[in-house]
Formats: structure tokens, C-alpha cells, sequence
């Protein structure tokens, strides 16, 4: 799928409007959250935010507070 979005003033900020064509393909509607992630080209992907990857980097940045001596240790 390509698609070519405007840029749009909405207040102090700038946004882009998603077409419903693209927001059917993401799964998303009017309210959710998504996710904007650096590809390795520098490009920037869009995807429904999930709750479950939040969890999962919480326990992650908890285990590397922890252990965060330990891992010093390891990498050198």
C-alpha cells in the first residue's frame, strides 16, 4: 500500500490525517493509540499500539535496573 498524506496545522501542532483506507488496514479507529517506531532506512512506521509490548518493555527496563551492574560486567 503507498498513499500520499498532507500535513495539516491542528492548534500549535501538525498532524496527518489518516484515510479510512489505511485506517482499515492497521485495524485502528478514531480514539486508538498507534506506535511510531524508526525503520533500519531511517523511515518511520506506523502500528497499532499494544498494550501487551508495554508490558513486556516494563518488565524489561525493570530487569535492567536490577541487574544493571551485572549487565555492565557482562558486556565488557
Amino acid at each position: 500500500m503507498h498513499m500520499e498524506l498532507k500535513l495539516r496545522k491542528v492548534g500549535n501542532s501538525v498532524g496527518v490525517i489518516l484515510p479510512k483506507e489505511a485506517l482499515s488496514h492497521l485495524h485502528l479507529e478514531e480514539g486508538d493509540s498507534v506506535c511510531v517506531t524508526e525503520g533500519p532506512d531511517q523511515s518511520l512506521r506506523l502500528s497499532p499500539h499494544k498494550t501487551e509490548v508495554e508490558a513486556q518493555m516494563a518488565v524489561a527496563r525493570d530487569l535492567m535496573d536490577r541487574y544493571r551492574h551485572t549487565l555492565r560486567e557482562l558486556a565488557k
